[in-house]
């Protein structure tokens, strides 16, 4: 075949344009536009909300703290931050909230759910955390995950179990739901009932086995929450606002007779995941884990044996 001056023309200009194009597909994989696989179970869907006055109140922080029609929104502002604890401890079970995130410079300023028994044993707590890492508006927010056991994060000793994600989605745009499954046997983090995280029970001295409360909060954590605190809370964005919604709680409180079982993080009725969940979280780690501890050179391993 004999191609004309002009068709010659047309290819010499449209071939840059094809190989970037060819490029940029491979190095940005599908999935990243897509979302993850669907994990084929929804955890959250077998939980009944709970209102917030039934199950939670004001911790710290009332006049930062504004509830309406079942949404609650905490902020934090120069005078003072907000926090609320759920009414009862729980020895396990799952714990979910939505929430939505500000927008813009949040540097220094974390938004939380998390397990604690910090009240109960001062010093020689146990926690599990969700936390939003405040951050510049040219980067993503940075979710946060962590594991203490018995006060490794008191005091002069901190050995937290630490592993971030970036979110494939922009989380000051809408709620999603965030959730925390706690039983005897492991910890699975669900983002929008995908999980991102199972850290199993390997030994007692590696998981929290105490009761614990339920907190969410809004705080000044600007000596680390931003790359190392190198960015600080700047007031002149005040206030820094967190909402929540859709509590979800189903869980043994402390005083649950023994038979009481939280609810399953699998369609098996089982403490482990389906194939189609793992591969769900796979997805996860492998386009948005930014940290993981267990893979970190700069930290003692022989404080973290489960890794």
């Amino acid at each position: 075949m004999v191609l004309s001056m002009p068709s010659l023309l047309c290819l010499t200009f449209m071939a840059p344009i094809f190989s970037s194009f060819l490029a940029l597909t491979l190095i940005i994989p599908l999935s990243n536009a897509q979302g993850p696989p669907s994990p084929g179970f929804s955890p959250s869907s077998r939980v009944s909300t709970v209102a917030f006055n039934t199950g939670f109140r004001n911790l710290w922080g009332p006049q930062h703290q504004k509830l309406d029609q079942g949404s609650l929104t905490i902020w934090l502002d120069k005078s003072s931050g907000s926090g609320f604890k759920s009414l009862r401890p729980y020895q396990s079970g799952y714990f979910g909230a939505a929430m939505k995130l500000q927008p813009g410079y949040t540097a220094g300023v974390i938004t939380s759910f998390y397990l604690s028994n910090n009240e109960e044993h001062p010093g020689d707590h146990d926690e599990i955390d969700i936390e939003f890492l405040g951050t510049t508006p040219d980067k993503p927010y940075t979710l946060q995950t962590n594991v203490y056991i018995r006060g490794s994060g008191d005091g002069n000793i901190n050995i937290g179990r630490e592993m971030k994600f970036h979110l494939w989605f922009d989380p000051t745009k809408d709620y999603h739901n965030y959730a925390i499954l706690w039983n005897p046997s492991e910890i699975i983090f669900f983002v929008d009932d995908v999980p991102i995280r199972r850290y199993p029970r390997k030994s007692d001295a590696t998981f929290p086995t105490r009761p614990m409360w339920v907190y969410g909060s809004i705080w000044d954590a600007s000596s680390w929450a931003t790359e190392n605190g190198r960015y600080k809370a700047d007031y002149n964005y005040q206030p820094f606002v967190g909402r929540y919604t859709n509590f979800k709680v189903s869980a043994c409180t402390a005083n649950s007779p023994a038979p009481c079982r939280p609810p399953s993080a699998s369609p098996y009725g089982s403490s482990s995941l389906s194939p189609q969940q793992a591969l769900a979280m796979n997805w996860v780690k492998n386009n948005y884990l930014v940290y993981d501890y267990c893979h970190d050179p700069k930290r003692d391993h022989t404080q973290i044996p489960e890794c």
